[in-house]
């Protein structure tokens, strides 16, 4: 049998956890909003803003899908303690640093939220590696 011990983790890692979760659930609000944008809400836009939005790749849409899905998917295997959140944390990881590259170079419309959204993404990638390493996880 394959036993693993696991050791009770801080009360600030279920704390990082929730806050992460809800994070990451903004994330999926902010993706639902610009992929299920309705005509209303679209012409309000400007025309550089509307002409950006329809002239996304689909790749674009799928990596910002799988950065949010895969980050609350990740806390919420945080939060169960299950040490596959680092997989987990490691694609939205991915997904993440390329939609910011994505927007910061080829749209240049970086803003402060286009790095916090990286140093989050790999902030919580090493918080499974580290729960993993310290038992809290399994």
């Amino acid at each position: 049998m394959n036993e693993t011990t696991t050791s009770k983790p801080p009360i600030w890692f279920w704390i990082v956890s929730v806050i992460a979760l809800i994070w990451n659930l903004l994330g999926v609000g902010a993706y639902l909003a610009q992929a299920y944008m309705d005509e209303e809400t679209r012409a309000a836009l400007t025309e550089t803003e509307r002409s950006m939005y329809e002239n996304l790749p689909a790749w674009y849409t799928a990596v910002f899908a799988i950065a949010v899905f895969a980050g609350t998917l990740g806390c919420i295997t945080l939060l169960l303690r299950k040490k596959w959140a680092y997989i987990i944390f490691l694609i939205g990881a991915i997904a993440a640093i390329i939609q910011m590259s994505y927007v910061a170079f080829s749209l240049q419309m970086a803003n402060a939220m286009t790095p916090m959204i990286i140093i989050v993404a790999i902030a919580l990638l090493w918080l499974a590696k580290h729960a993993t390493k310290k038992e809290w996880i399994s």
